[in-house]
């Protein structure tokens, strides 16, 4: 029997968007075994009215292509997706892969099935992600290496010899033309296999937002399974849609919290510590250097001021459930 997939659309406040996304869901599933399942996480607007009547009018919902679920409150990325694979198909069974995209993304001809195609040829493959550019065709970085101290230090310092030092810690890959195993891609197409969520787990709900692919992919990577960047499948992505990271006044607590989640979580207090401290101390020699020249900072403001806090703060106790933020402001249908 062919393989079954569930492809999960997670809607916050973002209905135009998420509407272009199922549209382009439906037509790139025709001819594969599988659902679509739009989830609301939470929109606390009139996403759920407004797109119950799109669904109902595409005749959608009558003819079962697009099922909608609401979550009833918004925990974040993670839990607002391990909602529907917990869910299952509409017949209560489990699919074989679990197709994740994001409200703000549109699958060109064939990306759906280019993932699936190579997940299903290649059996040490757990999550493979997709090749994203915007709407202007600009690649977007997509692949990375996972975090590190070291990368913490050369992400921070931006300078061209210390990045060349420390080539093996950059954690952005430079863009792969070909099928390529990397460390972790970003979730916003992305094809994983159930089996392999079964084994490790699905996505730790203690990150509201941000790290929770990165830590699902080093989970796989530790139990053996491969993260693969697929070039070959395409998806445009607006990016940020739904968080407004593009226009950031201030760079918002769960982000420190899920990154200091992560390297507590993933490496201990200790490690936690030093990689902070050299993000620190790289951002730190960033700003003298920015101080001295016509350079832009690059970062929101008072982050440098916010993570010292944030970590004086976090390292003594973990991030947890209890003390998460509320959710992320409403932000405009973006085009950019």
């Amino acid at each position: 029997m062919t393989p079954s997939v569930l492809t999960i659309i997670l809607n916050y406040r973002t209905p135009e968007l998420t509407l272009r996304a199922a549209e382009a869901a439906v037509r790139e599933m025709e001819g594969i075994r599988g659902e679509i399942v739009v989830v609301d996480n939470g929109s606390a607007d009139d996403s759920v009215e407004w797109l119950a009547a799109a669904f109902d009018a595409r005749g959608w919902t009558r003819s079962g292509a697009v099922t909608f679920k609401q979550t009833g409150r918004n925990g974040g990325f993670g839990a607002g997706n391990n909602f529907a694979i917990r869910a299952g198909m509409s017949d209560g069974s489990a699919p074989d892969f679990v197709y994740l995209l994001n409200s703000d993304a549109w699958p060109q001809p064939g990306a759906i099935r280019r993932l699936l195609d190579h997940v299903t040829s290649d059996r040490a493959c757990g999550i493979a992600g997709s090749f994203i550019e915007g709407p202007d065709k600009t690649p977007h970085t997509t692949a990375f290496r996972f975090p590190s101290a070291a990368g913490e230090f050369e992400g921070a310092v931006r300078t061209g010899v210390v990045s060349r030092l420390l080539r093996k810690s950059v954690v952005p890959l430079p863009i792969p033309d070909r099928t390529t195993r990397v460390g972790w891609v970003a979730g916003a197409s992305a094809m994983i296999r159930r089996r392999m969520l079964d084994e490790i787990g699905l996505f730790d709900e203690t990150f509201f937002l941000y790290y929770e692919e990165t830590d699902l992919c080093l989970r796989a990577a530790r139990a053996g399974w491969q993260t693969h960047y697929v070039p070959a499948s395409v998806v445009t992505h607006v990016g940020s849609a739904s968080t407004g990271m593009k226009l950031w006044r201030r760079t918002p607590r769960y982000w420190f919290d899920s990154r200091l989640h992560y390297f507590v979580k993933n490496h201990g207090r200790a490690y936690a510590a030093a990689a902070t401290l050299a993000r620190m101390t790289g951002a730190a020699l960033w700003r003298m250097r920015v101080a001295v020249s016509s350079r832009p900072l690059g970062d929101p403001p008072n982050f440098l001021w916010d993570l010292t806090a944030h970590s004086v703060r976090g390292i003594l106790r973990r991030p947890s459930a209890g003390n998460r933020p509320p959710a992320p402001p409403a932000i405009a249908e973006k085009t950019e």
